[in-house]
């Protein structure tokens, strides 16, 4: 005989569940496709979704920006300096035929970042991902760090990225996505690095928990953490010995590209991303 508490306590749990993935569409057993459900796929599954790449006037940003506009995103790009680059970014996937907004804002004051949330609700009516991307990096010795690199760099990366996580928390939609940009110096911890590797370590923190906190929303928040990626955060004072180095340590023979690091961010976005949650996802190519 079936317990009828038993069954109806299974049956409550089962409807949350798909409530929390439906929100996003995750990928489960609950899924349509699962259910034998004849319905074509839709080939843009987050088509009218929100996104916010922090940071996203070029590099890595960009190329996220560009990546999740591709898989139906609405996207709204953010500068603190180069505004022809993020209007540049906004130009390119409209003429794909996206939808995009930009907006010069610093992440390192509060007001600033509510204020990308707020224009991007205005835009788009939502958000329902949010890239923390934004970072800086100074290079020294602990004996030659001046106070001024020291605090810039912790300003942007640990601050910045606090304001940003802070306003998401509050305002991504339930079953949305929070992916924080880290760094796999956190395992390299080269010579030079330490302030740097240290903020970036702080962001994989932020991220597991977070995600608890966000929990029974359907919200899943991560670290991602490239390796050497060809940008000039990366290049720059480097010669192409040093650069050619670290592609001979990485088991594909190369540094990664920023489209590499985009690929890894839509598939976390994806229906079928949802269940990587609290976690520091080490997109590298091997070389750690």
């Amino acid at each position: 005989m079936i317990n009828d508490k038993n069954s109806f306590s299974r049956r409550n749990f089962i409807a949350k569940t798909t409530l929390a993935v439906g929100a996003f569409g995750a990928g489960s057993i609950f899924s349509s496709q699962a259910l034998g459900s004849s319905a074509p796929e839709n080939p843009k599954p987050n088509e009218g979704k929100v996104a916010i790449v922090t940071g996203s006037s070029r590099g890595i940003g960009e190329a996220i920006a560009k990546r999740l506009a591709a898989d139906g995103f609405k996207i709204t790009i953010n500068c603190v300096v180069n505004r022809d680059l993020a209007e540049n970014v906004a130009r390119d996937i409209k003429a794909a035929g996206g939808e995009a907004t930009w907006l010069q804002s610093d992440v390192r004051k509060p007001e600033a970042v509510r204020e990308l949330f707020d224009v991007t609700e205005e835009a788009f009516g939502g958000v329902d991902v949010v890239v923390n991307n934004a970072g800086v990096m100074k290079l020294a010795s602990f004996s030659e760090m001046t106070d001024e690199d020291f605090n810039y760099v912790m300003d942007t990366n640990l601050k910045g990225g606090f304001n940003v996580l802070r306003e998401a928390a509050r305002r991504v939609r339930d079953g949305g996505r929070i992916i924080s940009t880290s760094s796999s110096i956190t395992l390299l911890k080269l010579p030079t690095y330490g302030p740097y590797a240290a903020s970036k370590a702080a962001l994989q923190i932020y991220s597991s928990t977070l995600a608890k906190e966000v929990g029974g929303r359907g919200i899943s928040v991560n670290a991602l953490s490239p390796g050497v990626v060809n940008t000039t955060l990366f290049t720059d004072g480097k010669t192409e010995e040093q650069i050619e180095g670290f592609a001979k340590r990485t088991p594909h023979g190369r540094i990664g590209e920023p489209e590499d690091i985009a690929a890894v961010v839509s598939a976390l976005c994806s229906p079928d991303g949802w269940w990587v949650n609290g976690q520091t996802v080490f997109a590298n190519g091997g070389l750690v």
